[in-house]
């Protein structure tokens, strides 16, 4: 009976590795088996699936095609101090190319022992490339209040627009810093809209306010 039992064991196992070795080859083989079906058909999932998967494994980043790399415009930073202040470009040029995103850090401090309510203008030159100088952040699009002796550091990114005139290859962009007088936060006045620039260019007026 034992030997028997055993027998039919042996014969079980047998069939289940004869089975799983079966399965195992169909498995292996359905890949290739699947794509000469697809070739035959002319069905490309697969290897139209291999393609894009192989796209998804690279992360690469597309490259900005908006920049035009054959031009070279040197930005000129300048700054306009009219009052007990010190406000300055932390750099003095820029090169970049149209379409390019560019940052330059502009410094200003309060030299006064009271409280100022401060407002910037923007102006360039010359005077065709303002409507191409597109200005991405600036602390010119708000009013500020600084505190006796108070520093501040901001921010200007701006693209220059690829459609800019051929004949343009230096921009100066110049900042004048005012403060508002009659006030410490919100209202007051303020230079006209389109106020003729230092720099003889043209120049924007106010685009907002912040206390």
């Amino acid at each position: 009976m034992n030997k028997r039992l055993l027998r039919d064991n042996k014969q079980l196992v047998a069939k289940l590795a004869l089975i799983a070795a079966l399965m195992f080859g169909f498995g292996y083989a359905l890949v290739p088996l699947y794509r000469a079906i697809c070739n035959a058909l002319g069905i490309n999932v697969l290897s139209v699936s291999e393609r894009t998967t192989s796209a998804l494994g690279k992360k690469s980043v597309e490259p900005n095609t908006q920049i035009d790399r054959t031009r070279t415009i040197t930005v000129e930073f300048d700054a306009n101090a009219r009052g007990p202040w010190e406000f300055k470009p932390a750099q003095r040029s820029l090169q970049v190319h149209p379409g390019e995103l560019a940052t330059v850090m502009y410094e200003f401090q309060n030299m006064q022992n009271r409280t100022m309510a401060a407002q910037a203008i923007p102006s360039y030159a010359p005077m065709n490339a303002g409507p191409h100088f597109n200005k991405l952040e600036c602390f010119c699009f708000n009013e500020y209040t600084l505190a006796p002796g108070e520093k501040k550091q901001w921010p200007v990114a701006f693209v220059i627009d690829p459609k800019l005139p051929k004949d343009v290859t230096t921009i100066t962009l110049s900042y004048t810093f005012f403060e508002v007088k009659g006030k410490v936060a919100v209202s007051g006045a303020r230079p006209p809209e389109g106020a003729r620039s230092p720099l003889g260019g043209w120049a924007e007026g106010p685009r907002g306010s912040e206390s």
